[in-house]
């Protein structure tokens, strides 16, 4: 049951916000709670809330009607009350995400389709560089026997008798702001405006049976975990020729055994030898085009960050320019020496004029201190 609280406060708005900030303010408490968003327990009911609240606030007479009145000067809600709340979400839905903006008049015919998730793990070069991928996946299609008019062959779906097709009932009251028009779907037709007498027997007067569908996704280059592609019409199709939901593909990055990533930004961590550091080396290190030569300078100092230009992932939308590869140089210290590796450190400590080996530390402390 939705709880009796103030719009106001569900949108966290003040009372005097304009059109903008209730907008903006929905928005964000949508993208917060919305079920595909929020695993919590009351999520989708708290939603559910907020875009009552929202219909309610978005538009102007019903707000005025609620300012004055609370919510029984605009009956219930979002549109006159539970029976049309479905139609109110579904425009908001499809603004939230990227489509366009749901038309506040009330359009007869079958109801859209669902929209559809679909998980895709890719690997980690996959999402550096794009791909195409081949997805299959469960959903209803338009009925091939009927061309999904829910009709069988050789007959027709009639005109609604109880709303002239229209798919509404609109009642006219008086109040003291004046005659308000109550619409509510038409309980016969459903808001359809047409009527099945004689269903089809493949699909059942549906229009829509379910199917397995192949489809193949363009993965773009730079993409990150979690972000998601919406293809507009690849949904579940409607009842009864119902316009087709949208399909959001998930994307899912396996990680890379060693390189870390952050946005554009790849990050590396390398370990050399005292050495290599004091006399400087060229490894082998891993990067998003392949193995590529790394040049250790000598007297590279441990925690040194090498930075190579334009060799980390590419910008979403602009593949053109890639972020850096930054190495962090980690200088081992040998825990264990031979008499030889000994005898040859000492040997360079006396040559620095270093004292080793004594409370004041030498040349293997100093190392060690540095890295610590």
């Amino acid at each position: 049951m939705v709880t009796e609280r103030d719009y106001y406060e569900l949108l966290e708005v003040k009372r005097g916000a304009s059109d903008a900030e209730i907008k903006r303010s929905f928005r964000r408490l949508a993208q917060r709670w919305h079920p595909d968003v929020n695993t919590d327990a009351g999520a989708d009911e708290r939603f559910k809330e907020l875009n009552e609240a929202y219909q309610v606030l978005s538009d102007p007479q019903k707000r005025q009607a609620y300012d004055l009145f609370g919510r029984a000067g605009v009956n219930g809600g979002a549109g006159g009350g539970p029976a049309d709340f479905g139609q109110g979400f579904g425009d908001i839905f499809d603004a939230f995400f990227g489509g366009a903006a749901g038309s506040r008049t009330r359009r007869a015919g079958p109801p859209a389709g669902a929209d559809l998730r679909y998980d895709l793990r890719i690997a980690f070069a996959e999402a550096i560089h794009g791909t195409e991928k081949e997805i299959e996946f469960s959903a209803f299609s338009q009925c091939q026997v009927c061309e999904g008019s829910g009709a069988k062959p050789g007959t027709s779906a009639t005109t609604c008798s109880q709303c002239d097709g229209r798919g509404e009932i609109r009642s006219v009251r008086n109040t003291m702001l004046g005659q308000m028009v109550n619409v509510t779907p038409c309980p016969k037709c459903h808001g359809e405006g047409k009527l099945i007498e004689t269903p089809c027997e493949t699909c059942h007067g549906e229009g829509r049976v379910e199917r397995k569908r192949t489809l193949r996704v363009s993965i773009p280059a730079g993409i990150e975990e979690g972000h998601q592609i919406r293809l507009s019409g690849e949904g579940e199709v409607g009842p009864r020729g119902g316009p087709a939901g949208s399909l959001y593909v998930a994307v899912h990055v396996q990680p890379h055994p060693e390189l870390k990533r952050e946005g554009t930004e790849l990050y590396l961590e390398r370990e050399i030898s005292i050495a290599q550091a004091a006399l400087g080396t060229t490894l082998t290190i891993p990067t998003v085009d392949g193995e590529e030569p790394l040049e250790i300078k000598p007297g590279t100092q441990p925690g040194a960050e090498i930075r190579l230009r334009g060799k980390g992932a590419p910008h979403l939308r602009r593949a053109s320019q890639r972020g850096d590869l930054h190495v962090f140089v980690k200088v081992a210290v040998p825990t264990k020496l031979s008499k030889r590796q000994r005898d040859l450190l000492e040997a360079l400590a006396a040559e620095s004029g270093e004292a080793v080996g004594g409370v004041g530390g030498g040349l293997l402390d100093r190392v060690k201190d540095a890295l610590t």
